[in-house]
């Protein structure tokens, strides 16, 4: 896949050489004015001290074009990259005054930010990052931070001016991966129900410090929209190494995107070490330690990897040592990639990779694939598939049909990872109208394309109560080479049409299914290999992967236009 084809000022009181300084300064002559003379310094004394009061509200000026407080100076460096030289804490005196506080400003943007008066927050000297007591499952977040910040780190000590602090809060009805952060009095809090939120709160401080270099007085309340955000990157056609992955984990990170998915299995290649069967395993590959390197620091950043081995197509690079396997139709020509699956050694070497690479990869989900078998892209696949179709006959009965085996195959592939308790996914072409054999009711539909051969609108998936992830090609699809009409996606089409609801084209399914609609995927996919680089890949995806981190943490109208945006993003660095 795819195929298709600024200081302030104060009034004083003075003795008679302030007034006698004063008179000087508004052009009375003499130590003891007249009365007329006096008069008319009175009013003048009244315009000085409306003015230095004036000057005294004025210490933060407001950006009314991005929502937050008007940067201070240039500087664009991330708090990852810029040295903070501590100094001390500002010391607010009674007398004064700060503007109302605008939210964060944020990629994606922070969902509720209640206002305040107040300094906020900074790195200044004594500053540090704590773990409250009774959150130690926080010590990976915590230690991040303190290293972006170059900040000690400690746990369990009580927090004081100019500290961070981080603690989990378990609380009835909080949505998952939800935060709140809390500056006031010199010291910001963020906490939530779990780790995941948490973290993504210590994203919003970041990115905050990045573009003002100031965490705002008051309280942020955040949380997705969508439980499922990421980028799906197929390293099968192209190989990627381990360091941009891991670069691009990162980068997901500080946009709370959760999701890697791998398609690492394909006609061209296949690009993880194997012990079970080496000899599908491509000259240039990872090894296993890197992809163990790769899940834990995912696992840190609260990402999850998703693995697929894509069947019963695309499998050419494990059926190049097997052609014994490979589909053939009525004439006896082959069909690239297909693996003929009324062949009982085809799905013993599957599920032979299947068991070998589901301790790999200890998250919850598995991609299984399903997608583009060419049996079943024929006009008339029975009469071009004879031997399946005689097979469909003999298991289903007369109308059994070749659909109905590869529904059978993927339902038995599934059936092999049970064991290890992973929630399935399977591209929509791999779901089928009708037939002898049901596709499992649990496995989630991952929507591409509305284009394949019996190609169904995603309402029939979603009014059968099948859940489903937006992998929508018409917007979120980044190939290689730009080939059967496909052109390199722009982050401004996402950020200002795209929603998790338009899962085909560009229409949006009604509202009353947004429920079942589990949240989306950006992808990359290397039809042509050699198109772009790696470095030309990681620029070229760097503002669609933001306006989709965007639309997936909240999909409502952004307060922010695209020139906006793209300003915002590129002061984030």
């Amino acid at each position: 896949m795819p195929m298709r084809q600024v200081r302030r000022s104060s009034a004083r009181e003075g003795g008679p050489d302030r007034r006698t300084g004063l008179f000087r300064l508004l052009g009375v002559r003499g130590s003891s004015p007249g009365k007329a003379q006096y008069g008319a310094l009175t009013a003048a004394v009244v315009l000085v001290a409306g003015a230095a009061v004036t000057a005294a509200v004025l210490v933060w000026p407001e950006d009314d074009t991005w929502g937050g407080h008007g940067p201070t100076g240039n500087d664009d460096r991330t708090p990852s990259s810029a040295t903070y030289s501590p100094s001390p804490s500002p010391s607010p005196s009674p007398t004064r005054s700060y503007p109302l506080s605008r939210a964060p400003r944020t990629i994606p943007s922070v969902r509720e930010h209640d206002a305040a008066r107040g300094p906020g927050w900074q790195p200044a000297a004594g500053s540090r990052v704590l773990v409250a007591a009774g959150s130690k499952g926080l010590a990976d977040e915590g230690q991040l931070l303190a290293k972006e910040l170059k900040l000690p780190y400690a746990y369990g000590a009580q927090a004081q001016p100019g500290d961070v602090e981080l603690a989990l809060a378990p609380a009835k009805g909080a949505a998952p991966e939800s935060y709140t952060l809390t500056a006031s009095d010199r010291q910001v809090k963020i906490t939530g129900p779990d780790e995941a939120g948490v973290f993504y709160g210590t994203r919003t401080l970041k990115q905050s410090l990045s573009a003002d270099k100031v965490v705002p007085e008051g309280v942020v309340r955040d949380r997705p929209d969508r439980p499922q955000r990421g980028l799906n990157l197929d390293i099968a056609r192209k190989n990627f190494t381990a360091p941009w992955i891991e670069a691009r984990l990162r980068e997901m990170a500080d946009l709370k995107l959760n999701q890697l998915g791998l398609h690492f299995s394909d006609d061209q290649g296949f690009r993880i070490a194997s012990d079970s069967h080496p000899e599908a395993v491509s000259r240039q590959h990872l090894t296993k330690p890197q992809v163990r390197s790769i899940v834990a620091l995912a696992e840190k950043l609260h990402i999850e990897v998703v693995p697929e081995i894509d069947s019963p197509g695309h499998l050419g690079a494990v059926l190049r040592n097997h052609p014994e396997l490979e589909l053939r139709n009525a004439q006896g020509v082959v069909a690239r990639g297909a693996v003929d699956i009324s062949k009982p050694r085809a799905a013993q070497i599957v599920d032979e990779l299947l068991r070998e690479y589901a301790g790999l990869f200890p998250g919850t989900y598995w991609h299984l694939g399903g997608d583009e078998y060419r049996a079943l892209m024929a006009d008339d696949p029975e009469a071009s598939y004879p031997q399946l179709a005689d097979l469909a006959h003999r298991k289903y009965g007369a109308g059994g049909r070749i659909q109905d085996l590869a529904t059978d195959w993927l339902n038995a592939r599934g059936a092999t990872l049970k064991p290890y308790g992973k929630t399935l996914k399977a591209w929509n072409d791999g779901y089928f109208r009708g037939g002898k054999v049901a596709p499992d009711p649990k496995r989630e539909v991952e929507y591409w394309t509305g284009k394949e051969y019996g190609a169904r609108p995603p309402l029939e998936y979603l009014k059968e109560g099948r859940q489903v992830v937006n992998l929508n090609d018409e917007y979120l699809y980044y190939v290689l080479g730009q080939p059967n009409d496909f052109r390199y996606p722009t982050g401004q089409r996402i950020y200002e049409q795209w929603t998790p609801r338009v899962l085909r084209g560009t229409s949006a399914v009604p509202a009353r299914y947004s429920g079942q609609i589990l949240g989306g995927r950006f992808a990359v996919w290397c039809d042509f290999a050699n198109a772009q680089t790696q470095d030309q890949i990681a620029a070229g995806i760097r503002m669609p992967l933001r306006a989709t981190a965007q639309k997936l943490w909240d999909p409502r109208q952004p307060a922010l236009n695209w020139g906006q945006f793209g300003a915002l993003a590129k002061r984030l660095g």
